[in-house]
């Protein structure tokens, strides 16, 4: 039989991570403590530089380990060890029972929980469903809506632009290359599946003829454009969803422990989305962007796509950037439909520490 530790991590282990990397391990150290052995992927990921959206990753793993414990009467107290490398964070979990803790209603979206990258429904959030996910960040976050037409081209723009950037720049097609599963087309274990991408069949083809290397992605981008994968993936769904999102901390993230407690509210937000019947496709290369331009971090050797990198980081502020707190995550959301394919995970015992 699997021990009580082992059955929450096997529920925990749905947390979402970047392009479904899955960059933790497990180390059951005693009945009722877990070790988390968290990496993050700043020396192979140009959208991971600083670390930062990894460690909002950790965050939503975090969470949803305190959500499953719940399941069980146990209250999950965590804490970072200080010492250690910054690109490796390392957390205690300790799991306590207690009378006052019980199952969170979050529980059974855990799993279900999943990314639609495909166009969804126009319907406008109720104003009840926004009072709810505005509740589950508070208080310490807060909630942006871009849901007028108008704002939602603009998003839609944005996101339209920024594809252009990533899809042209030779440190980014390293990282899309890794993580599109090609055999696994409909359920990846550890990486995206090809047929949750949101492009048509044709698309889809070219796509993976021209990924074989570099040089076939940059003769076809100069032979055809960008165009129609951005349309597909960026300009189309930017308008085909009830509107977008922007989570807004208080104050301005400084250290490992904020940008995880961002992820943890995250987790929260995307649980309460899920239990509504609503889906969310992440859009966090903007910030991820801007930032790199605002603080000259060199993410390419093409200067001409640092030069686009701080047209999209004017973009960026002038849509989201404006108004207290400050942005932390964004994204588009709506209801329905369920996608077809999604990412699932490894197995737990893939995820133990060796």
């Amino acid at each position: 039989m699997s021990t009580t530790i082992e059955q929450i991590l096997d529920l925990a282990r749905w947390a979402p991570s970047g392009d479904n990397m899955q960059t933790w391990r497990f180390e059951i150290a005693a009945p009722e403590h877990l070790v988390v052995h968290a990496y993050d992927t700043r020396d192979h990921c140009v959208y991971d530089l600083d670390g930062h959206p990894s460690q909002i990753a950790f965050g939503t793993l975090l969470e949803t380990i305190a959500i499953a414990a719940s399941g069980h009467g146990l209250r999950a107290d965590i804490a970072r060890r200080p010492a250690g490398r910054e690109t490796h964070s390392v957390f205690d979990v300790r799991f306590v029972a207690d009378a006052a803790v019980t199952p969170s209603p979050l529980i059974g979206a855990i799993r279900e929980r999943t990314v639609q990258r495909r166009p969804m429904k126009t319907t406008p959030l109720t104003a009840e469903h926004k009072r709810q996910l505005e509740a589950v960040v508070a208080p310490h976050y807060t909630l942006d809506w871009l849901e007028s037409r108008d704002q939602k081209w603009k998003a839609a723009k944005l996101m339209y632009n920024n594809a252009r950037l990533r899809l042209t720049m030779p440190e980014a097609f390293d990282t899309h290359r890794s993580i599109i599963d090609w055999e696994n087309r409909v359920e990846s274990p550890d990486k995206v599946p090809a047929n949750a991408l949101g492009v048509d069949a044709m698309t889809l083809h070219l796509m993976k003829w021209a990924m074989v290397s570099w040089r076939r992605m940059k003769s076809v981008n100069t032979l055809m454009g960008t165009w129609a994968p951005r349309l597909q993936m960026d300009l189309a769904p930017g308008m085909a969803c009830a509107g977008h999102f922007v989570l807004r901390a208080a104050g301005k993230p400084a250290s490992i422990d904020d940008y995880v407690a961002a992820g943890r509210a995250l987790q929260r937000f995307w649980l309460t989305m899920t239990t509504l019947g609503l889906y969310m496709q992440p859009e966090m290369t903007p910030l991820i962007f801007s930032k790199y331009a605002r603080e000259n971090t060199r993410f390419t050797g093409d200067a001409r796509l640092e030069n686009a990198a701080r047209d999209l980081q004017r973009q960026t502020e002038a849509l989201v950037f404006q108004g207290a707190g400050h942005p932390v995550y964004m994204g588009r959301l709506g209801y329905g439909p369920r996608p077809a394919a999604r990412s699932v995970r490894r197995p737990l015992a893939q995820l133990m520490q060796r």
